[in-house]
């Protein structure tokens, strides 16, 4: 075990950080240290603003996405268009979808992905209002935004038969190369995945 080089206070910030996705050991005393050289422009509107965030973060109680307000900035926003879901595994990748800039529909977070192995069923994500959202009368189509993993793609294929009396148009994205993407470097499962949702020119 190393010997710590500093007080208890200060490696409990490192502990703390290297949890942080992206962050290891190494980071996270890199990133101790800049808090604390930085402690008036970073360290102080840093804790300030973790500990609104704190008491002010809530679950969307119509979509599933976290924000300050229930319901969120993106279903009251009157300029969305109410008759396109998105469903999206996590917050994560809603806000992925927002930075792209492609659409301008609702969402709905389920919460994950179906994984039998891991004890994840349909009890553990919000599917069941999915279904009831996707029943409303200005509901047309549902994109399943789900990743291309095999729990992706099951709870893809499970969300379908559930939708099948929803009178609702269901898609999900196309998978395959990525824009600027060379052919030489995609792996085989992409490739083929690209080929059998070639589109015409």
């Amino acid at each position: 075990m190393p010997k710590a080089v500093a007080g208890p206070e200060i490696e409990r910030l490192i502990q703390l950080l290297a949890r942080l996705p992206g962050l290891g050991p190494r980071s996270a005393r890199r990133a101790a240290l800049h808090l604390i050289k930085k402690r008036e422009q970073l360290m102080t509107p840093l804790a300030d603003a973790l500990a609104v965030a704190r008491q002010k973060i809530v679950v969307c109680t119509t979509c599933g996405s976290i924000d300050t307000r229930n319901p969120c900035t993106v279903c009251t926003d009157p300029r969305r268009d109410a008759s396109l879901i998105v469903v999206v595994a996590d917050v994560a990748d809603l806000w992925a979808l927002e930075r792209a800039g492609a659409l301008n529909a609702r969402y709905h977070v389920l919460g994950g992905t179906l994984s039998p192995l891991d004890g994840v069923g349909p009890q553990d994500l919000t599917i069941e209002a999915l279904v009831s959202r996707a029943h409303g009368e200005e509901v047309k189509e549902v994109i399943l935004a789900l990743s291309a993993t095999v729990d992706g793609q099951t709870t893809a294929h499970y969300i379908t038969d559930l939708l099948q009396d929803a009178h609702v148009r269901v898609t999900r994205l196309a998978h395959g190369v990525p824009v600027g993407g060379e052919l030489d470097y995609l792996d085989e499962g992409t490739l083929s995945a690209a080929i059998r949702q070639r589109t015409p020119i």
